[in-house]
């Protein structure tokens, strides 16, 4: 693309459709309507851009690939672009839900509509730089830049406490990083470089690691996000727009697990090994604590942010357990849950553009009227729950597997969290699905309209597809997993060595 490589190109197209909407005129029926459609628009060639991408790429080596190199501040930090078999499969998903939010915003947002798409646009392009950086300045800079999107969406087209939400969104997020960016500096003045390629080769001293490990954890954790730094989260997804609420649960949280996989676990893996114990206590009490919670809400957005939060505590129980399985599940947890909790989310919006509110108890016996509607949400709550036969099953049994083999303890304490997922996900399809259509202003409500299902269609099939058939997931990953796990192998064993030879040998 104009000289570039393909990566370049999925960085430019969608802020290339934000400066066409810019361009647009004044606030009118007709600007709004072209507006939509070239976002949607741009949002289309970005994916099968991605396809384009995903066609040249080959999931049978670890090495990465499609890399470009750009000269960039005086040639000490490079513009460098390039992606594995960690990195792509995120790219994909990013490039794949970004038509469903533009679509699911499509009658909900009336107001400032050309501000609001470029901010999505401009958010899809910082996405896809955080998982196709190979530099660290670049990767610390796309990580940051996406606060400032997702923080206009919330604070001008959320709810009644969206700027309290915004804000408790930008600072938690803004705070946690500042300690990132001084580990950037540190690895730099030790290593020479911010090539992440070249870091990864990089054996940094064991007391080093462990700070270093430390100011990364501090902005990955408030990502994700873990116990206790997740209470941003819940009034995030409560007060931002439908399409905010799904790019937020299935691009945005995996940004704090990507960092661990590619940042903390291969370039500080005597640290990772040592802070593994901590993770697991804190990744079982957000499993349960946070299920518990879950189980007395009335909102059904909150129910499924703290829902979001759970999951993400299998996900980074699962990445340090520091084998294959536990790894492998906590990856492939990332792509479902990236497309159950949009999905979900999206089913919300659904019935509240309807009825104008999320209360649980507004609704009920809404599978006579709206039967479609009825099937799709039973096929994400049952994903939802872990299901076998639907993607959440594959990635939290493979996670649970390797938890069992690292700590059977911890995998025991973490099985509650699935039981009790069962009992607030049934307890919630239960209340706004079945039951008696009692409630006068459900007497009329219509079933899914045909944008609703070309939005909700595609999610149901990929859901049940990855379920019966992760091979494509998974194939994707291995490679990648099994050189991370031998490098972190070669390191450990080096520092035991080390460990046990007199001062002279050392």
């Amino acid at each position: 693309m104009f000289g570039l490589g393909i990566l370049s190109g999925l960085l430019i197209v969608p802020l290339c459709g934000a400066a066409f909407v810019l361009t647009l005129g004044n606030e009118s029926e007709s600007v709004k309507r072209n507006a939509r459609w070239a976002a949607l628009a741009t949002t289309i060639v970005t994916f099968l851009l991605s396809l384009v991408a995903w066609g040249r790429f080959d999931p049978s080596t670890s090495s990465f690939q499609l890399v470009e190199t750009h000269g960039w501040l005086a040639e000490t930090i490079k513009f460098k672009l390039g992606v594995d078999g960690f990195s792509m499969p995120l790219i994909l998903l990013t490039t794949f839900l970004m038509p469903f939010c533009i679509g699911a915003s499509w009658l909900s947002v009336n107001t400032r509509v050309k501000e609001y798409f470029v901010a999505f646009l401009v958010l899809e392009t910082t996405m896809i730089g955080v998982f196709c950086s190979l530099d660290l300045v670049l990767f610390y800079l796309f990580f940051e830049a996406g606060l400032i999107p997702m923080f206009l969406i919330i604070g001008i087209w959320g709810g009644k406490r969206r700027i309290y939400a915004s804000f408790k969104f930008f600072l938690y997020t803004l705070l946690g990083s500042v300690l990132m960016l001084l580990a950037i500096m540190a690895m730099y003045w030790q290593a020479g470089t911010t090539d992440i390629p070249t870091l990864l080769q990089t054996r940094f001293p064991v007391g080093m690691q462990y700070w270093l490990w430390l100011a990364f954890f501090a902005s990955f954790a408030v990502k994700m996000p873990m116990w206790p730094v997740h209470t941003w989260l819940p009034d995030a997804h409560v007060e931002a727009p439908t399409a905010g609420s799904v790019i937020l649960a299935g691009i945005l949280l995996k940004m704090g697990g990507y960092g661990f996989i590619r940042i903390s676990l291969p370039m500080f893996p005597d640290a990772s090994a040592y802070f593994a114990p901590m993770v697991f206590a804190l990744s079982v009490i957000a499993i349960i604590f946070t299920s518990l919670i879950a189980l007395m809400q009335t909102d059904i957005k909150k129910l499924i942010a703290y829902s979001s939060v759970a999951h993400m505590g299998f996900v980074t129980l699962g990445l340090f357990t520091l084998n294959e399985q536990g790894i492998q599940g906590a990856l492939f947890l990332m792509i479902s849950h990236g497309i159950v909790s949009g999905a979900l989310f999206v089913c919300v919006g659904v019935v509240y553009d309807r009825m104008h509110t999320r209360e649980i108890a507004a609704y009920g016996g809404l599978v006579k009227r709206m039967p479609l509607y009825a099937a799709a949400m039973m096929v994400f709550t049952m994903a939802n729950v872990g299901l076998p036969g639907t993607s959440g099953f594959v990635g939290e049994f493979l996670a649970m597997m390797g938890a069992f083999k690292a700590n059977p303890t911890v995998a025991f304490f973490s099985v509650f969290g699935i039981i009790l997922s069962a009992g607030y996900a049934l307890w919630l399809y239960s209340r706004v699905i079945y039951g008696k259509l009692e409630k006068p202003n459900l007497q009329g409500i219509l079933d899914l309209d045909l944008r609703e299902k070309l939005i909700l269609a595609p999610l149901v099939a990929l859901t049940i597809y990855y379920g019966v058939h992760p091979a494509p997931i998974l194939d994707t990953f291995a490679p990648s997993t099994e050189a991370l796990m031998q490098s972190m192998k070669s390191a450990l064993s080096n520092t035991q060595t080390a460990a046990v030879l007199p001062p002279v040998a050392r």
